[in-house]
């Protein structure tokens, strides 16, 4: 079974994968993770010389690869549903698990985390909180489709978000 965490950058997909991985003895992978390591650069990186129709592409194998695993915890990247055949491939693989937070929590910690303005590139041009609020909500849909589960990551701390994906995991039929 491979469970994924979907949900806007600044969501807790990569933290709260691994202590979800941990508390249920499975692997984990972050997928960006993934792609950035074997493309040698950045996302930021593959979007100036490739498009993102070509980390898109990467993104989309790199998922099929995963998807195809017996255990694991999958942390993707906030923009892997925009393709259908990403979701389906994600909803067969098992349960799917949106992290949600609000749009100020979101800017607040995308603020906070070093890494990212390193790492990803400016999907709009606009300001943080503008971007965030604007492709938040073109994704909306996509989540919704995506999601078994959704979790709000809004004032709790990881190891409680953790714990309620377990607990919903546990009421999944077929578990």
């Amino acid at each position: 079974m491979v469970i994924t965490l979907i949900g806007y950058r600044g969501s807790g997909k990569t933290t709260v994968a691994r202590h979800l991985a941990s508390r249920l003895g499975m692997p984990w992978i972050d997928s960006d993770d993934l792609i950035e390591q074997r493309a040698g650069c950045s996302i930021q990186d593959i979007f100036a010389r490739d498009g993102e129709a070509g980390f898109r592409r990467m993104e989309s194998d790199v998922i099929r690869e995963l998807t195809g695993r017996e255990s694991l915890v999958l942390a993707t990247g906030g923009g892997a549903v925009l393709s259908e055949t990403n979701r389906q491939r994600l909803k067969q693989a098992g349960p799917v698990v949106w992290l949600q937070a609000s749009v100020q929590n979101l800017v607040a910690r995308i603020g906070q985390d070093s890494r990212t303005a390193g790492r990803r590139p400016s999907l709009t041009g606009r300001s943080v909180t503008e971007e965030v609020s604007a492709v938040l909500e073109s994704r909306r849909k996509f989540y919704e489709d995506a999601a078994t589960f959704t979790v709000s990551t809004d004032g709790r701390s990881t190891e409680d978000v953790a714990e309620q994906i377990c607990r919903l995991l546990e009421q999944e039929p077929g578990r």
